[in-house]
């Protein structure tokens, strides 16, 4: 099967989280599944662009990656010229996947994937959600989906990754055809002793920003009825973090808290193995890849019901829900302290079960039923 993915950005670009992460991850798989897989992205590395040749296809670990320049270098990812390109092929592929949304790249590519009759396969990635609707320039985005948007998306194959992203999504459109598929995650292949604590330690790794909802969790835990240690991993922008540790310091519990940089690669497995409890009280989570790399070392989370996979989680009994009010979040960890038995049945069960369910070869076979029956 031929197929093109289209993004706004593509890996190194880093820089702009997690869609790079499992986008990648997806097109190199159904590489190793036999099939011819191409990318059309940008330039785009945050306020800079890609030190890569414009226009000239690459190969990318053996995914074929065209990077188009852009004209705007802000999250419009304006490119004239990945348009051009995609209006003069788009016939020539099997499937077209398009994944993002609220940028004009991805916006320009449906409409030409509908002017050319070709009706594509659409991944959010979380776009949809209400609260993305609700916040940053919530009045253009509205403008812009009633005008043209909304249209566009019913011209194509809805693919989410978690329930709870589904729900959000048909809520556009109640007839939209598609199916929920997980994202593949890289899981690590080492093994790492569970540890013994003499502290009860609960973890966060994220982008650090007021989606997540540290804020809540800090509040929370300055009320609970056990000693803890918390580790916050990451990095966000310098103003709001340090807010965040004043908020510490108010709430009496900043020599409880451990700011630990950002972990990648094998070290960010290594971190969330030596945790008693993963804890993420976001606002808004279509999937939360972290959820998945958490459990499969066999560290039990907390999550807010806003985290796309707060229902596998709930269904697998692999962990602990909470809303967003902080008296209730408080009233979580005091419970999940005192499930000492719950907590150690999920450190010896989680990494098989997770495992199992997220093979990548698996999973890639999913995504290709849904192109074949699209």
């Amino acid at each position: 099967m031929k197929i093109l993915f289209i993004v706004p950005s593509y890996k190194p670009a880093y820089i702009y989280g997690g869609t790079i992460v499992v986008v990648t991850r997806l097109a190199e798989q159904l590489i190793l599944e036999g099939h011819d897989v191409s990318v059309y992205t940008t330039t785009a590395n945050g306020k800079t662009e890609l030190d890569v040749i414009p226009g000239k296809e690459t190969d990318v670990d053996g995914v074929k990656v065209t990077y188009f320049k852009r004209i705007t270098h802000d999250h419009t990812h304006v490119s004239t010229a990945l348009w051009k390109h995609l209006y003069s092929t788009v016939k020539e592929f099997d499937v077209v996947h398009i994944h993002s949304w609220w940028n004009l790249l991805v916006i320009g590519a449906s409409y030409i994937c509908k002017l050319r009759g070709v009706k594509p396969v659409f991944s959010p990635h979380g776009m949809l959600s209400t609260y993305i609707m609700e916040t940053n320039n919530a009045g253009p985005k509205k403008l812009l989906h009633n005008v043209i948007g909304k249209g566009l998306l019913e011209h194509s194959i809805l693919h989410v990754t978690a329930e709870t992203e589904w729900e959000e999504s048909i809520k556009i459109n109640p007839h939209w055809r598609g199916h929920v598929i997980p994202n593949l995650v890289m899981l690590s292949e080492n093994t790492y002793p569970r540890p013994n604590n003499k502290i009860f330690t609960i973890g966060f790794i994220s982008r650090i920003d007021p989606k997540k909802g540290l804020d809540l969790l800090i509040k929370a835990l300055s009320k609970v009825n056990f000693e803890y240690h918390l580790q916050i991993a990451g990095e966000g922008e310098e103003n709001y973090v340090n807010s965040l540790k004043q908020l510490a310091v108010e709430c009496g519990n900043d020599q409880k808290l451990e700011w630990v940089g950002w972990k990648n690669g094998e070290e960010k497995f290594e971190y969330l193995s030596q945790l008693d409890l993963f804890a993420l009280t976001s606002h808004n989570e279509n999937f939360a890849v972290v959820v998945i790399e958490a459990l499969s070392v066999g560290t039990p989370v907390l999550l807010s019901d806003k985290v796309g996979l707060y229902k596998y989680v709930l269904d697998r009994d692999m962990g602990w829900i909470t809303d967003l009010n902080v008296d209730n979040i408080t009233q979580q960890l005091n419970t999940l302290y005192a499930e000492k038995s719950k907590l150690q049945k999920i450190n010896v069960l989680a990494p098989a079960k997770i495992k199992a369910e997220y093979n990548d070869s698996v999973l890639a076979k999913e995504y290709l039923q849904l192109y074949i029956n699209k």
